[in-house]
């Protein structure tokens, strides 16, 4: 919060403007919007290739229906967690 910027244990001047010069070398650089996908979600920007144009399309659709379930397994795993701390 603003403690992190203002407060008695505030992050020093240098690191915070390595932080925002770090995410703007982010923005300009690496996450460029691309227009159109794929898919719903597909969000690769030519930037970073891990070779997703080399898989068939069964492939293509088992690795995504793999990363839907993960990320299903996690928000059930953060619920439980929230859940647990009431």
């Amino acid at each position: 919060g603003w403690a992190a910027i203002q407060g008695p244990d505030a992050i020093p001047g240098g690191g915070l403007a390595q932080i925002i010069a770090f995410i703007a070398v982010l923005e300009l650089s690496v996450m460029k919007d691309i227009t159109g996908g794929e898919f719903v979600g597909d969000f690769r920007n030519g930037y970073i290739d891990f070779g997703w144009d080399k898989f068939d399309e069964d492939t293509k659709l088992s690795k995504r229906a793999i990363e839907l379930n993960n990320g299903r397994a996690a928000m059930m795993g953060i619920l439980g967690l929230m859940v647990h701390e009431q």
